[in-house]
């Protein structure tokens, strides 16, 4: 008997010694994780789409943008599609530094703490049409990258330095599923080219990351494109999920986002010294849709600047002037932008991109779970 109660108590001790030693080790990796001091990031390079465009298309193409675009926070059109600040803006304003300059606009030209290739759009493959004979910017990914080699070489002061501890965010992917599904391409279509349009994504990227020098890049991925109303009322018989939004479309970003994962998991493979994170927009998008009220949203499907039927989009467009029974109607803007997560129909209110930062900031949503201050370190393998 005194044997067993020794026994029993031997595997207590052992059970609480491995808890305890289990307790020791978590720490040391949560160490360090999170106890390292935050990246100093001298200045961002962004390569992306309208969802991080802030100032590119506008300035090639001035008509795109008129009231009453950039409402909310800059007060008039500030490039961006939206009613304010994208998460690029909120990017910029947490790491402390300015908001970027749009790499095509000459007359607020200021690179000092980095340049933002993006323009609303953009895809990462070639086009099949581009603006003015389609709906698509002539600024593909590799227009891009080839932006940012020629930035790069230009006489300057700057040290080389100055690239390799920058920060380079990706947001892009969005217009070439869009693409198809305006092309008249079937799901199973859109799908096939997925793989395609990554590898052509791996190929820009491993160009950026050789000509730059960077080792810290975070990328996103693409959000529900299934919950915005420009899919909605384009494909009205699409099956709905719970959240109201066409669940085909949404599963083809899903394919598309399941895919990029596993192509950065390769290029951690091919580029070893690179800090990747992935980090999961789409996830972060989609509870607001799902829960708007936690986020203070309502009426998420519907869009804040828009006119006609059940998502106020399709028979006129945010800014326009268009005829109403007779009847000329300039389409402003909803009395309270800041509850609702769409702003025109494509993409999303300042109030919406401030929430979806807040989201990702922390690395909640991120691959490897480190938060954007911390996006220069990589994990133990």
């Amino acid at each position: 008997m005194e044997f067993l109660t020794s026994l029993v108590r031997f595997f207590i001790y052992l059970s609480c010694s491995c808890m305890v030693l289990s307790s020791i080790t978590i720490f040391k990796l949560n160490s360090v994780v999170f106890s390292v001091e935050d990246c100093e990031f001298p200045a961002i390079f962004n390569f992306g789409d309208s969802n991080s465009d802030t100032g590119g298309l506008a300035a090639a193409f001035p008509a795109f943008l008129y009231k009453p675009y950039g409402e909310t926070f800059f007060h008039k059109p500030a490039g961006r599609f939206s009613d304010g600040r994208l998460i690029i803006d909120f990017i910029a304003n947490s790491l402390n530094l300015p908001y970027l300059s749009a790499y095509l606009d000459s007359q607020r030209t200021n690179f000092t703490h980095g340049a933002n290739f993006a323009t609303a759009a953009s895809t990462i493959t070639l086009p099949n049409l581009i603006i003015p004979n389609g709906g698509f910017s002539p600024f593909y990914l590799v227009v891009q990258y080839t932006q940012f080699v020629r930035l790069k070489s230009l006489p300057q002061k700057t040290r080389e330095e100055y690239f390799k501890q920058a920060l380079y965010t990706f947001d892009i992917g969005q217009n070439d599923l869009g693409q198809g599904f305006f092309s008249n391409m079937s799901i199973a279509e859109v799908n096939a080219s997925v793989p395609d349009i990554i590898n052509s994504f791996s190929t820009n990227f491993k160009n950026i990351y050789n000509i730059s020098g960077g080792t810290s890049f975070w990328i996103h991925n693409t959000g529900p494109i299934g919950c915005l109303p420009y899919i909605l009322n384009t494909f009205p018989s699409a099956q709905k999920d719970e959240a109201g939004c066409a669940k085909p479309y949404n599963e083809v970003a899903q394919y598309f986002n399941t895919k990029l994962k596993e192509a950065v998991v390769q290029l951690r493979k091919d580029l070893p010294s690179a800090a990747i994170t992935y980090v999961d927009v789409y996830s972060a998008k989609y509870s607001l849709y799902t829960d708007p009220h936690n986020d203070g949203f309502e009426q998420p499907l519907v869009a804040c600047c828009g006119y006609g039927g059940k998502y106020n989009y399709g028979s006129g467009g945010c800014g326009e002037t268009i005829q109403v029974n007779g009847t000329q109607i300039f389409v402003g803007s909803c009395r309270r932008p800041w509850t609702r997560v769409n702003w025109d129909g494509i993409h999303y209110t300042e109030a919406a991109n401030k929430a979806v930062f807040h989201k990702i900031s922390t690395g909640a949503y991120s691959d490897p779970p480190l938060p954007l201050k911390k996006a220069c370190y990589m994990t133990p393998k």
